[in-house]
């Protein structure tokens, strides 16, 4: 495997370092002492930044003000901004808005993908289901209505729900299929309910009452779901990775310098040890998200199906993080928990990635039944 990035992709790398280099994680109140949540917004500032560096266009095609790149150079980036905990919909967003382009009807796209990569309009996906734990596509039903679609169900964690402009909704058919609604904000028969995450962000509770949606607002094409799944999934490994080693870096610093018995506690071997594993744990989520990136980027065949590579980065994402952020804290001791000290929120950050779109348990059941259906030779 040849991991190497191309020019473009590097372009998009360094330009996300640029962006990000100002923000500082500490620029909300922290969660553990915050009893709702720790803004109402997202940082708008910030995503006018990105908006200004082309970043929330990166996947989009040229027509629509967009640069044409891949998954890969939407990781790179999302892996930068994870370092400096960057509250933005940049994921959400840019997932919602290639599955527009890839499946939408012409109509839906000259409405969403030009407004989207100037960062004008703002789109969110809601993929976690009614528990966080069932199949998202199955906690919303769907029948046509002659011109319109009308839908019924609720969606829970739904992020950025309260400020985003549209939703884009999985609901199941009474034929098994999967459609994709682009559900607005503020719409007869949407109800957002307020919920607050780990970090303190606001989620919604987003509950459809027999909502009617137009026929051109909704994607109805085979794989699209799947395919916006497998992007947001891998797109949070990328997330993952860059806040593991945010944190594997602070943990460097402080016991390099923190002493004991007049020597730095880095030095010693039991020290040592703990963060060289939590290095190999970022090395192997690293090759695993950049594998499974590289297939849903190129379509490129392999002994499984791509969502097999999605399935084996997510796993490694999830034990991984939550293996480092709890390396560090014992590592800092007392101090890691400090409200004043900004790793508690990163602690914060990593249970709620671990948690995102299924814990590793989950993706281990859903590569079971990829190995059971795909024997390997």
């Amino acid at each position: 495997m040849d991991f190497t990035f191309t020019e473009e992709q590097q372009a998009a790398a360094e330009a996300a370092k640029a962006v990000f280099a100002g923000v500082a994680p500490d620029g909300v109140p922290s969660p553990a002492l915050t009893p709702g949540a720790v803004a109402e917004d997202f940082d708008r500032g910030l995503w006018a930044k990105l908006a200004g560096a082309d970043l929330l266009s990166l996947l989009l095609d040229e027509e629509y003000g967009g640069a044409g790149l891949d998954a890969i150079a939407l990781c790179l980036v999302l892996r930068e901004s994870a370092k400096v905990l960057a509250r933005v919909p940049l994921l959400e967003s840019t997932a919602a808005g290639v599955t527009v382009q890839a499946y939408g009807g012409p109509e839906l796209k000259a409405d969403v993908l030009a407004p989207a990569a100037r960062g004008e309009l703002v789109l969110t996906v809601a993929a976690n289901g009614r528990t966080g734990h069932d199949p998202a596509e199955l906690a919303v039903t769907a029948r046509q209505d002659g011109d319109a679609w009308v839908l019924d169900g609720a969606q829970t964690a739904v992020p950025w729900a309260h400020n985003a402009d549209f939703t884009l909704v999985p609901a199941h058919t009474a034929a098994g299929r999967t459609v994709l609604a682009l559900v607005p904000r503020v719409h007869e028969g949407v109800v957002l309910a307020e919920q607050i995450s780990t970090t303190g962000e606001r989620l919604a509770e987003l509950r459809l009452e027999s909502a009617r949606i137009a026929v051109r607002d909704v994607i109805d094409a085979e794989g699209a779901w799947e395919s916006l799944r497998a992007l947001l999934a891998t797109g949070t490994c990328a997330l993952s990775l860059g806040l593991g080693e945010a944190v594997l870096g602070m943990t460097s610093a402080y016991t390099s310098k923190r002493e004991q018995f007049g020597f730095p506690v880095a030095t010693f071997q039991a020290v040592a040890v703990q963060a060289a594993d939590r290095y190999i744990d970022l090395r192997a989520m690293e090759a695993t998200l950049w594998q499974a990136a590289w297939r849903i980027s190129t379509g490129a065949g392999g002994a499984l199906p791509a969502s097999g590579d999605v399935a084996v980065a997510k796993i490694w994402a999830s034990e991984g993080v939550r293996r480092v952020v709890q390396t560090a804290q014992h590592l800092h001791g007392g101090f890691g928990a400090d409200t004043d000290y900004s790793l508690h929120r990163y602690h914060a950050w990593a249970k709620q990635l671990e948690l995102s779109l299924g814990p590793a348990a989950a993706h281990e059941e859903a590569l079971g039944d990829l190995l059971a259906a795909h024997p390997l030779g």
